[in-house]
């Protein structure tokens, strides 16, 4: 029994003997523990920080909608047209001291055998004297409208010059002629009152004949 206790302990010593002998010169090999004393290296491995990721967040565009409200629009009402009508101008009142009842135009009294022009119920031209139609040959009596005017006129019918002829009824006139002697039915004025009615009664202007 002692002499296995003696081999076992003999083996153990060669085997501690011969692991310092391999071992002497490069020190502990790989894998081997850190002879007692020395405190091993402790190895960190820092790893690098996370690489931020950037999020874009798209914001929707405006909708039409939305950008119209930010913007009201007001409609003004139209202003609604007057229906009140405008008063009437007074009419003008007939020319004093005339027998006419026309406010404008050519008034001519037979019976007084006087003529005036009248223009918005007063006397622009007269008295002036005139004759008129003889027995057979009236002058006509009612009111009228200037229809034409004829500078230098000469009657077919009577064969006799009518100048500044001013018609108001076919056939009848007022023109130049003489203021002795009586007409076939026109109004006779002196040249001076012909060339007054000529160029002052328009075409559409009333004549009135009274007697």
């Amino acid at each position: 029994m002692k002499k296995l206790i003696l081999a076992a302990t003999g083996v153990a010593t060669a085997v501690v003997l011969g692991a310092c002998s391999a071992g002497g010169g490069s020190g502990a090999p790989a894998g081997a523990a850190a002879p007692a004393g020395e405190v091993a290296p402790v190895v960190t491995t820092t790893s690098p920080p996370p690489v931020p990721v950037e999020t874009t967040t798209s914001t929707p565009a405006p909708s039409s909608a939305s950008s119209s409200s930010e913007k009201p629009t007001t409609t003004k009402p139209k202003p609604k047209p007057s229906t009140k009508k405008p008063a009437p101008k007074p009419k003008p009142k007939p020319a004093a001291g005339v027998p006419c009842s026309i406010t404008s135009g050519a008034c001519v009294d037979l019976s007084a055998k006087k003529t005036w022009i009248l223009r918005d119920g007063a006397v622009a031209y007269g008295p002036v004297p005139i004759t008129a139609g003889k027995k057979g040959h009236p002058t006509p009596v009612g009111t009228f409208s200037v229809s034409h005017k004829v500078k230098n006129y000469h009657s077919r019918e009577f064969d006799a010059p009518m100048p500044n002829s001013v018609f108001f009824v076919p056939g009848i006139a007022f023109h130049s002629g003489s203021l002795s002697q009586q007409s076939h039915g026109c109004i006779h004025l002196s040249p001076g009152a012909s060339a007054k009615y000529f160029s002052t009664l328009k075409v559409g202007d009333s004549v009135q004949v009274v007697r």
